[in-house]
C-alpha cells in the first residue's frame, strides 16, 4: 500500500483530500519556499533549517507523487531542481491566504513561538529593501545581543542581489544593526518601526548618517506587515 493510500480518510470531501496532502507544517513551509523561488534541496535546507533532510526528502516525494511538483534532472555535477506543476501553482493564493489569516487572527501565538534564528534571518535577508540603499555594495552586520551562538549575521547587498553569511566574509561593514532577537522580530513583523526602536533603544544603528536616516527605507520587513491583527473575534 502506497503512502497516499495509507493516509486516506475515507471521506468524499474534497477539503479532506486536500488536507491529507497539505495539512502538515513542513509541507506548507516547503510550498512557501517554492513560491518564493527556491528550487533545490540545499536551498530548502537553508530556508527551513529545522526540517531534517529525511523529512525534507519525504515531503518532496509526497508532493511529487501528488503531481504538485516535478523533479527535473540537472546536467552532470549539478543538483536537481524541483518545479511547480500547474496544480502546484494554483496553491499559491491558498497558502498566501492562510498566511494572511494567521497574521490577522493568530499573530499573538506566532510571536510567542520559539523563533528559529536561522530561518528568520533567511527571511530577513531576502526581504531587505535594496531600493533604499545606495548604489554598489552595502554590508550590514546584524548583531543579536541576547544570543551566544548564531549572533552575528552579515547581510551583503549589491543591487538586487542580497547574500547572507554567518562567518565574516571579509567585507568592510557599512552599518551595524544591534537588537535582541525579540526586538528584531518585532521590527520585521511591523510591531514597531525602526524609528521607534531607535528612539526607545530597542535597537541600535552604528554607521554613516545617510544609512541611519534612511533605515526606514531599507529595513527588512515581512511581506505581510500591512496585515493588522484583529482586535476581537
Amino acid at each position: 500500500m502506497d503512502e497516499m493510500a495509507k493516509n486516506t480518510s475515507g471521506s468524499l470531501c474534497p477539503a479532506m483530500a486536500s488536507a491529507e496532502i497539505l495539512g502538515d507544517k513542513w509541507t506548507l513551509l516547503l510550498l512557501r519556499e517554492m513560491f518564493l523561488g527556491t528550487t533545490r534541496f540545499s536551498g530548502f535546507q537553508k530556508a527551513i533549517p529545522r526540517m531534517s533532510p529525511s523529512i525534507l526528502s519525504k515531503r518532496l516525494k509526497t508532493l511529487e507523487a501528488a503531481e504538485i511538483i516535478i523533479r527535473k534532472a540537472a546536467p552532470s555535477g549539478q543538483a536537481s531542481e524541483y518545479k511547480l506543476t500547474r496544480s502546484g501553482r494554483e496553491l499559491e493564493p491558498i497558502v498566501e491566504n492562510m498566511a494572511v489569516w494567521g497574521m490577522r487572527w493568530r499573530k499573538r501565538s506566532i510571536a510567542a513561538q520559539d523563533c528559529d534564528i536561522s530561518g528568520f534571518m533567511w527571511d530577513f535577508h531576502r526581504t531587505l529593501n535594496t531600493e533604499g540603499l545606495p548604489d554598489g555594495e552595502t554590508t550590514i552586520l546584524v548583531q543579536i545581543s541576547d544570543r551566544t551562538d548564531l549572533h552575528l549575521w552579515w547581510v551583503i547587498a549589491n543591487g538586487a542581489t542580497v547574500d547572507l553569511c554567518t562567518k565574516d566574509p571579509g567585507h568592510d561593514v557599512d552599518i551595524y544593526l544591534t537588537a535582541t532577537q525579540a526586538n528584531l522580530v518585532a521590527i520585521w513583523l511591523g510591531d514597531m518601526t525602526i524609528s521607534e526602536a531607535l528612539e526607545t533603544e530597542a535597537a541600535f544603528l552604528d554607521g554613516p548618517r545617510h544609512l541611519i536616516h534612511a533605515a526606514q527605507d531599507w529595513m527588512a520587513q515581512s511581506p505581510l506587515v500591512t496585515v493588522r491583527p484583529a482586535l476581537s473575534i
